[in-house]
């Protein structure tokens, strides 16, 4: 499988350690990384994500991300956005996404302990893929 990783910018210090770990797990799976592009923040991701998937060189995507809470409820907002349209772009493109952006609601530190959502997320993706390509 050929996989593309998009990773926010914004909160670097928790989605760069999560893009470790997602190309960490893709390794121990043996998957191939096709791409990593890393987007301004969680909005961001699912256009990169629509764009990457329409390559004949990707089998799906992982998306990244850590949505944290501020004195608004724009995290739940921008949170809610971002999974519906992953969700419409893997249906569209028939190939799948690896959720792993976490929040809304979380603190900093909550954010850090999560980081393994992007392992989970990449074992999603090939689990899909596996499954779609046998259906």
């Amino acid at each position: 499988m050929r996989l593309a990783i998009v990773a926010s910018r914004f909160n670097a210090e928790v989605v760069d350690l999560m893009l470790e770990r997602a190309v960490a797990r893709a390794k121990e799976l043996g998957l191939q990384v096709a791409a990593v592009v890393r987007v301004p923040g969680a909005f961001e991701i699912p256009p990169a994500v629509q764009q990457l998937l329409q390559r004949s060189d990707v089998d799906g995507a992982v998306a990244l991300g850590a949505v944290i809470t501020g004195e608004t409820k724009h995290d739940e907002v921008i949170m809610a956005a971002a999974v519906q349209a992953l969700m419409d772009v893997g249906l569209a493109t028939g190939k799948p996404v690896g959720l792993g952006i976490t929040g809304p609601r979380m603190t900093d530190e909550q954010a850090m302990a999560r980081v393994d959502a992007a392992a989970r997320a990449v074992d999603a993706a090939k689990t899909m893929h596996d499954l779609l390509r046998g259906l």
